[in-house]
């Protein structure tokens, strides 16, 4: 009977086993490398996104980061990225003397794997406002009570210990790689992508469902993926500080619109200023905001027919249609695909007549520098309109003038301007005499 019960217990110990044994095989075929240069923003997610969120069946993607820290709630979204993400995803603190500070080390707490390089930190992650630490009590306790319940759920779903990360957070604690290592924060120190790949070979990766083990052979394709133009220009735009000034910009231009109403074109700069805002910060999602500048740059179109702006309502709307045309159509993460020369030949499709009418009024007004009666019609042909008591009415270029003629003239006859009187606006004319055979 003793005999019995142990077999029994062997036998359940082997097949606990069983999974870990007999682990499913994950070939890397192709490896991705992202790179975090700066704060986490919301241009941040949209290019992490636009990788991590694509299904290709054997993908590994590693991400090279040095940041100062950045946005609680992109973070956020960003954690959650890696979980729904199809595929294993590498956080490597890199180069030398990179850190991961403050959100960049929440970030690094959401990947499957950990790696630093040699003279590299991590964690000073204590919450703080756009003005320093948080000081208010309540605030600051539900702030970092809530960001350490996240850091232990992650830790306890990969398998890290939790109490150096929830310091990260209430103490604002840092470590270095060899700290890091030996609290067992991170996966390894590595120096270069080859010695990398090699640390990750071999390595179990587990699912919510499965447990595989990495394979990743010898001459495995490399892509480095670099920001979009959109994603370059909203990291620009995310910047907190440039944010911010758009936003007061757009708030000034707009009140001193609806001070002096009728000019339509502060009003109009305003709007387009607030929609950059609202996308930068991540009020309006960028698909969304996109749409927005598009239809802000139809109506400044539509208004520089009716209102005399001198081509400011044309900037405006041509710079709103091409910052709105690049944002929607931002590639493989956008809803639609559209190529950069489809949207480059429709901009200058719609930028070249109006650059002929700034061209034409420049002509024009260097003529008027140049000649003193640029504004009266001398020399000029027109036609009699009509008579009006002792004067007739001539039409010459397009304007109606009162005229006076040392000749009778009748309605219909084609007259030529000799002189002007320019207090009266009074011109004297002749009859133009025919030429020809």
């Amino acid at each position: 009977m003793k005999r019995h019960s142990i077999l029994l217990l062997v036998g359940l110990f082997v097949c606990a086993l069983l999974p870990s044994a007999f682990a499913g095989s994950f070939e890397v075929k192709d490896i991705r490398i992202l790179s975090i240069r700066s704060a986490i923003t919301p241009a941040t997610l949209d290019y992490l996104s636009s990788d991590l969120l694509k299904p290709a069946p054997g993908r590994l993607s590693i991400i090279k980061m040095n940041t100062p820290g950045g946005l609680v709630s992109t973070t956020k979204e960003i954690i959650s990225l890696f979980s729904k993400a199809p595929h294993p995803v590498v956080v490597w603190v890199t180069p030398g003397g990179a850190s991961a500070a403050s959100a960049g080390s929440l970030i690094a707490s959401g990947a499957h794997f950990i790696f630093m390089s040699p003279g590299t930190n991590m964690g000073a992650a204590t919450p703080v406002g756009l003005s320093g630490d948080l000081t208010e009590s309540d605030g600051r306790k539900k702030a970092m009570n809530d960001l350490s319940a996240l850091v232990r759920s992650l830790c306890e779903l990969r398998g890290r210990p939790s109490g150096p990360y929830v310091e990260m957070i209430t103490e604002a604690k840092s470590f270095t790689e060899k700290e890091a290592l030996r609290e067992h924060l991170i996966d390894g120190i590595v120096s270069d992508e080859g010695t990398l790949l090699k640390s990750l070979n071999g390595k179990s990766w587990k699912t919510e469902k499965e447990t595989f083990v990495l394979n990743i052979p010898d001459r495995t394709p490399v892509k480095e993926i670099t920001p979009s133009l959109s994603q370059q220009i909203l990291e620009v735009l995310s910047n907190p500080s440039t944010a911010y000034f758009l936003f007061l910009l757009g708030v000034a231009l707009i009140y001193f619109e609806l001070q002096a109403p009728g000019g339509y074109i502060a009003g109009s700069i305003g709007a387009v200023l607030l929609v950059l805002a609202a996308m930068a910060f991540q009020v309006l999602p960028l698909n969304w905001g996109a749409l927005g500048l598009i239809f802000v740059a139809v109506v400044c179109l539509l208004l520089e027919i009716y209102v005399t702006s001198y081509g400011l309502l044309a900037i405006a709307g041509l710079s709103s249609l091409a910052l709105g045309s690049v944002f929607l159509f931002h590639g493989e993460s956008g809803f639609i695909s559209v190529e950069y020369p489809v949207i480059i030949s429709t901009f200058l499709g719609i930028l070249t007549p109006f650059t002929f009418i700034i061209w034409y009024l420049l002509k024009d007004s260097r003529k008027a520098k140049k000649k003193e009666n640029f504004f009266v019609p001398l020399s000029s042909e027109g036609v009699v309109m009509g008579k009006n008591g002792t004067h007739y009415q001539v039409k010459v270029r397009g304007e109606i003038w009162n005229a006076s003629s040392d000749h009778p003239l009748i309605s219909g006859d084609l007259i030529e301007v000799v002189s002007a009187d320019k207090e009266q606006l009074l011109l004297k004319i002749q009859k133009k005499t025919s030429q020809g055979a």
